[in-house]
């Protein structure tokens, strides 16, 4: 069976600590890959989004070209309504031969799984793979789900820094991957004009 990753999110932009955390969960949980997954319409980010879903979509594609065990995924843009990880996770369920779920996320979601949409029916499906940073202790899973622990170095990039620093012409070298970057200098996102 296909040990298969799903991290999803907005990636407004993608960065290298969400690259970092794929990249880890892929070979400490020894993952056939992981599905980089932008959401298209988040239901707890609504009117938070800045860029259009194709944009954020392209920056993905291309931060992550050539990179073995990773895809973007446009599960979550092609589906229309509010995204929410239960359906993409029941979707990918259906796929034949069957796959083992991992959803990767950060501890600092991990704590507020319970409050997802079908928390019931997506604790039933996946693996939470729950990442943590090496310099702090390992947090505690949440109760009843089945979990794992993946450790990454600290990164502490935010893509709501990311954007602030492209509306005010600093510089974002190296924090998004350069591919990415220059979808997103292409598009003129962030820039507020």
């Amino acid at each position: 069976m296909e040990r298969l990753g799903v991290l999803g999110g907005t990636f407004d932009p993608v960065h290298v600590a969400h690259l970092a955390a794929a990249s880890a969960a892929r070979y400490q949980l020894e993952l056939d890959r992981v599905l980089v997954v932008v959401a298209g319409d988040p239901w707890q980010k609504r009117g938070r989004v800045c860029a259009p879903a194709e944009a954020r979509f392209e920056m993905v594609e291309a931060a992550i070209d050539g990179v073995v065990g990773l895809e973007a995924s446009r599960l979550e843009i092609d589906r229309t309504g509010p995204t929410y990880t239960i359906d993409t996770v029941e979707a990918l369920r259906r796929e034949d031969p069957p796959v083992e779920l991992f959803l990767i996320v950060g501890s600092d979601v991990a704590a507020s799984v319970d409050t997802w949409h079908r928390a019931g029916a997506l604790r039933a499906a996946v693996t939470l793979a729950v990442v943590d940073r090496e310099d702090v202790a390992a947090s505690a899973p949440p109760p009843r789900w089945r979990s794992v622990g993946v450790r990454m170095p600290r990164l502490d990039v935010s893509s709501t820094e990311l954007r602030r620093r492209v509306a005010a012409g600093e510089s974002i070298d190296f924090l998004v991957p350069p591919p990415a970057a220059r979808v997103l200098r292409a598009r003129g996102l962030y820039t507020g004009g």
